[in-house]
């Protein structure tokens, strides 16, 4: 049965020119941070330095090698590999929500051949009519339409929180990128500091080495007494001891690495035999308030993109409410002789269907429905709250050590100078036989401590300024409005 053309022409009225869906309007919240970070006036207090550019920060630290490396970890992680693969699923979830708000149609043609038993009570009473043919045919051609009519937005509702989620995971994707990257040049930098290390310990045990050989001589020639000697030698064993486990570090830190790289370990460690300085770290351009800084977090923005989705979902919630109007159609032709005859006048067939569902005596479901979806819009808000927060606690502890660390250099530099010469007067006053082989080794001892303990704040220092690149969203162009030139270029990898 055909409904009225009036109804018709209002249900479709109503579905294309509303311009409302029931449900709240998302309103982006505000970030409520101070008006500068704690830990900015010593970062701008920092040795004159280029400032990095944000979105490449890693091409600031002048290295070559980890310029590479964090190219190819943006290329062939897998981390990326799975981000870009939960993009898709977003992707493709988008897609049928927008589908929801087209009409559906499908063709179908069928044809059957059936042949009546004459021994049932039908195919007795069949036989006995004259010209019965046991054997029968059916010929059908149909195309049918349907279209629900979204008067009160539910799906369009639907649609926004797909969209929503949709650009979360993008964002999720860039976050997984910029973490990559960092982790790659960590690891890099650590392995730097490490070969320093390594190279500061050999260097101390071949100092050692050749004041044991100096005292083994003096005791050959009835100089140095045997004490004398076996402290020299316990001393050697201890500067050797420490060389092993700084080996044992280095080589995870190279198989960390290469599993970063999405490569088996051991892939790069030839490349990276042969030991570089650590890298010293950039300068870093702060303007802007707390709020605009980390404003460009992909973290932050997936957050928010979260809670609009359940916003969203409110609002689809909220429909089922209200009534649900659909449309169906019907267009074919149907025959049961002969193919030839099916697309004629007389075998086409027509139907118009106007539906109503309307969840009338089920609105405890419903309200039980809208309660869960504000309960994970008022979890999405607090979590973007807490995201918001700990990126503000991110800066402030990556620029505190930043500026602590370098510090620490500074400071350590003086001390080395000073162990430095201290250890030359010792040796000299050794061989004099002003003083005894023990102020040699506290020299000896103290040099290394003053040299081990530098390499360690150089690395922390430029490790610290990686976390500071990277808690402030660094590594992406953040300028346009929509994340898509970034994001897609993760979603397509």
């Amino acid at each position: 049965m055909f409904a009225h053309p009036r109804t018709l022409a209002l249900l479709l009225g109503l579905g294309v020119l509303t311009g409302c869906a029931v449900g709240p309007d998302y309103r982006a919240p505000e970030i409520a941070l101070s008006s500068a970070f704690l830990g900015q006036p010593g970062v701008d207090q920092r040795p004159a330095r280029p400032p990095a550019d944000l979105s490449v920060w890693w091409a600031a630290f002048d290295d070559p090698l980890l310029t590479r490396f964090v190219s190819l970890a943006l290329e062939q992680n897998l981390d990326i590999a799975q981000a870009a693969a939960r993009v898709a699923q977003s992707r493709a979830a988008l897609r049928y929500a927008d589908a929801a708000l087209l009409p559906a149609a499908n063709a179908s043609i069928s044809a059957a051949r059936a042949y009546q038993s004459v021994e049932t009570p039908l195919g007795q009473v069949l036989d006995a009519a004259p010209g019965f043919d046991r054997s029968g045919r059916a010929y059908e051609a149909k195309l049918a339409a349907s279209w629900e009519i979204d008067v009160f937005g539910g799906l369009r509702r639907g649609q926004e929180a797909a969209r929503a989620a949709y650009e979360a995971s993008e964002a999720g994707a860039v976050a997984t990128r910029l973490a990559v990257a960092a982790q790659a040049a960590d690891v890099y930098v650590t392995i730097r500091g490490l070969q320093t290390r390594i190279a500061i310990a050999r260097q101390q045990a071949e100092t050692r080495r050749q004041l044991l050989a100096m005292v083994r001589l003096q005791y050959e020639k009835g100089i140095a007494a045997e004490l004398q000697m076996n402290q020299a030698a316990g001393s050697l064993t201890q500067a050797e001891a420490q060389i092993p486990v700084l080996e044992a570090g280095l080589d995870a830190a190279m198989s960390a690495l290469d599993v970063l790289l999405a490569v088996p370990p051991g892939t790069h460690r030839a490349e990276l035999a042969a030991a570089a300085p650590i890298p010293v770290a950039p300068g870093l351009a702060g303007s802007g308030t707390p709020a605009e800084m980390i404003r460009r977090r992909p973290d932050l923005i997936a957050a928010e993109r979260r809670l609009a989705a359940a916003n969203a979902r409110i609002g689809v919630a909220v429909a089922e409410y209200y009534p649900k109007f659909s449309l169906a159609a019907l267009l074919g032709s149907a025959t049961a002789i002969a193919s030839g005859n099916l697309f004629t006048a007389g075998a086409g067939q027509a139907q118009g269907v106007l539906g109503l569902r309307w969840r009338l005596f089920d609105f405890g479901r419903v309200d039980a429905q809208i309660e869960a979806a504000r309960g994970q819009e008022a979890e999405a808000l607090a979590a973007w709250r807490l995201a918001v927060l700990r990126a503000a606690e991110d800066v402030e502890n990556a620029f505190s050590a930043l500026v602590k660390r370098e510090a620490q250099v500074g400071v350590l530099t003086r001390g080395e100078a000073s162990f430095a010469r201290a250890r030359e007067n010792s040796l000299a006053a050794y061989q004099g036989g002003i003083v005894s082989l023990i102020e040699v080794l506290d020299a000896d001892g103290n040099l290394l401590q003053a040299r081990d303990a530098k390499a360690q704040a150089q690395t922390e220092a430029a490790r610290a300024a990686i976390a500071s690149f990277r808690a402030l969203g660094g590594g992406w162009d953040a300028s346009s409005k929509r994340l898509a030139g970034e994001l897609s270029a993760a979603s397509h990898r």
